[in-house]
């Protein structure tokens, strides 16, 4: 209210923005801009892991007052998932914090029977702090503890980013709205359309598992980069496509069409023994590192990919 609260999760967020802009005044040989980008990132940093970690757990936010939001000793919103999944996925985590972090996601957060994933819990409803305008929404509706499907796309992302190739697919798994209504118990219960990404699910009874707001671009737009990107691992820079595929232990191959303007690429990744050499070969011809130089010259081509484990390529 006063300005002078400071948010954890932003903070990380902060310096996965830094960090991007780096690259790109360097790109554009700005190197004091860079420098400084450098130097602030650094600092915030330092200043997360000096007041951000929460003992199992990273902080959500501090009120004016210096009060901590998204601590164990709060009343309600003890734990937040966006700080923990974007102190994975800014890459401004300390490596063994950001895994424990995520583990008391999956414990706290993730609810596997229901088929939700919360932002937070428990909801606000009686406690003396005033978050904002989440705490009018009614406990476990859309942002105040339900699943608000643009973080828990976030989740699984980070997952997918530590390694943990199948939770991030079971997770998916949840996330899928057709999932929501595969049977007749599950439309009465989710009751909105299943073939489109509901922004929001509702978590306390005698709601548990009905769909909020849908036809929300901002969460399909996540879930889009969460296939196409993290799991596919498809990420396209102007004309050169980087191939991190991330598949579950389950599929031992996948294939891809791909269309670059009028050109077709065809895509075979292949999960091989660890003793065997990982390839990646364009038309038959071995190239080095991931990543594959587009054409678009109307002829076809075809890419084989080798992963030798469910983690990327």
């Amino acid at each position: 209210e006063k300005g002078r609260g400071e948010s954890v999760w932003l903070a990380f967020f902060l310096c996965d923005v830094l960090r991007r802009f780096t690259e790109l005044a360097e790109r554009l040989d700005d190197y004091q801009f860079a420098a400084e980008c450098k130097r602030t990132a650094a600092r915030l940093r330092e200043s997360i892991e000096a007041n951000g970690w929460d003992g199992d757990w990273y902080r959500r936010a501090y009120f004016d007052d210096g009060t901590p939001l998204g601590s164990a000793s709060n009343e309600e919103c003890q734990i937040d998932s966006i700080a923990q999944s974007w102190s994975v996925l800014s890459g401004a985590d300390d490596p063994q914090r950001a895994r424990k972090a995520m583990e008391s996601v999956e414990q706290r957060l993730v609810r596997w029977q229901s088929r939700i994933i919360q932002l937070f819990d428990p909801p606000f409803d009686k406690s003396a702090v005033e978050p904002g305008y989440i705490k009018g929404y009614i406990p476990g509706v859309r942002e105040n503890g339900g699943q608000y499907t643009h973080g828990a796309i976030w989740t699984a992302m980070a997952f997918a980013e530590l390694g943990e190739t199948d939770k991030a697919w079971e997770l998916f798994d949840l996330l899928n709205p057709i999932r929501h209504a595969a049977d007749p118990d599950g439309v009465a219960r989710y009751k909105i359309e299943p073939y489109v990404v509901a922004a929001d699910i509702y978590s306390v009874p005698p709601n548990i598992g009905r769909g909020g707001w849908s036809w929300y671009t901002g969460s399909s737009g996540w879930m889009y980069r969460l296939i196409v990107e993290t799991l596919l691992g498809l990420n396209l820079e102007v004309d050169q496509l980087h191939l991190t595929p991330r598949l579950p232990t389950s599929w031992p191959s996948l294939k891809i069409h791909y269309r670059h303007h009028n050109t077709f690429y065809h895509i075979t990744v292949t999960r091989v023994a660890s003793d065997i050499g990982a390839q990646l070969l364009l038309d038959g011809k071995a190239i080095e590192g991931s990543t594959i130089p587009l054409v678009d010259d109307g002829v076809e081509h075809r890419i084989d990919c080798d992963i030798h484990a469910s983690t990327g390529y």
